[in-house]
């Protein structure tokens, strides 16, 4: 049980602390827009500087293609338009249950406006209970519950695919129709990052193969990230800052230094200095991201993003590069996202709905292992039960 009068007697100390957080915040995001404008004059020297030192620095910012102080004005989506959108849940395996298994759950979601269609909310669950789905990532020193992890993000990617790609291609009269997938997270998958390469393949590719086939189908695909704690502008900025005649980290800076010089405003988030900077309505200039996992990606399907100015708050936005050269597509692409976040009083609708509709309760858990006892049952498996620590965890004596 919390102890309300115990934690009431620490508020006066986390107050002043919260205070003097915030009043340096103020000071870090002043010298970031000083910083911003300039590197504003010096935009092209900066990136000739992170070509040339790149691999000698110790962080990783975003390459700006555009102007750094670009702003766009964003139009509302046209009247007709569909957005598709998937999301995922899973249940974790566990030896205490009455069988060792784990269930994911891809929620999809397609909606028309303008059209007189009926919208797409479903889900479709999957269990997996075959030793090769149990252990066949132990071969890579990848705990089940991780792998089953990659798994879902690589059906999430497939089932948005799939549904958008048949609703738009013939024999549907839908190609001509704006449209946009949508995804609720980022499009670099920087947990791949450290996986052997067979396995990283394993999940990689079935992606790169559905996000082509999406390139193929023009329809432009979007990653939302609200609350982002992304500092690659922000990095960038520290180009500018750097005090040294080149940014030859290995040379003048440790990794052991908990603060190098150039390091004057984190931990700022970008989105807080794009906050001060955009107007409601409005888009950031488009970045490369230069994550090392990109490097397993083709080129037309390297993650671009900006940011932008929804209204409520500044969100991350990701997208291949493939829509980033592509004027018209990104308009669609931005255009029908800030309309789904005006329909979600601030948050896309579509990947709110995709997430409800995936989502698993305790009842769902609850229901999900009786089906599975019934059939344990009917099928003549006996002395069926959860462990003797998940039954007294259920029901307390106290």
């Amino acid at each position: 049980m919390l102890d309300i009068a115990k934690l009431a007697r620490q508020m006066p100390q986390i107050g002043q602390q919260m205070q003097k957080d915030a009043q340096a915040s103020l000071k870090r995001l002043e010298m970031a827009q000083g910083l911003f404008s300039e590197a504003n004059k010096h935009q092209d020297e900066l990136i000739k500087a992170q070509e040339v030192w790149g691999d000698r620095m110790i962080f990783s910012p975003g390459t700006p293609v555009e102007s750094l102080d670009t702003a766009i004005d964003i139009p509302d989506a046209p009247p007709s338009h569909s957005v598709f959108s998937s999301d995922g849940s899973q249940i974790a395996p566990s030896h205490h249950e009455i069988i060792y298994c784990y269930l994911i759950n891809i929620g999809r979601i397609m909606l028309h406006y303008g059209q007189n269609f009926h919208p797409l909310l479903d889900s479709i669950p999957e269990i997996y209970y075959k030793t090769e789905d149990l252990y066949g990532s132990r071969k890579w020193g990848i705990r089940t519950e991780e792998w089953m992890g990659y798994l879902r993000t690589m059906q999430e990617v497939q089932v948005l695919t799939e549904m958008a790609c048949t609703w738009v291609n013939p024999p549907g009269a839908h190609f001509n129709i704006p449209n946009l997938a949508m995804t609720d997270g980022s499009l670099v998958y920087w947990f791949l990052d450290n996986l052997p390469t067979e396995a990283r393949e394993e999940i990689l590719n079935p992606v790169i193969e559905s996000w082509e086939q999406l390139r193929q189908s023009k329809i432009p695909l979007v990653g939302y990230i609200s609350a982002s704690r992304s500092i690659e502008v922000i990095s960038f900025l520290r180009l500018m800052a750097c005090p040294y005649e080149a940014p030859n980290c290995n040379n003048f800076c440790s990794l052991d230094n908990e603060k190098n010089p150039c390091q004057k405003v984190e931990p700022l988030r970008d989105t807080s200095l794009w906050n001060k900077i955009l107007q409601p309505r409005q888009r950031s200039a488009i970045f490369r991201s230069n994550s090392r996992i990109l490097d397993c990606y083709p080129e037309s399907q390297k993650t671009h993003f900006c940011y932008l100015h929804g209204g409520v708050e500044v969100a991350r936005v990701e997208f291949p590069q493939w829509i980033a050269e592509d004027s018209e597509l990104l308009n669609q692409a931005l255009s029908i996202t800030l309309t789904q976040i005006d329909k979600g009083f601030g948050y896309p609708v579509a990947l709110a709905e995709a997430h409800n509709l995936a989502v698993i309760k305790g009842g769902d858990r609850t229901q999900f292992f009786s089906l599975i006892e019934d059939q344990m049952l009917r099928y003549g498996v006996r002395n069926v039960g959860v462990s003797y620590k998940e039954a007294r965890k259920r029901g307390s004596i106290a």
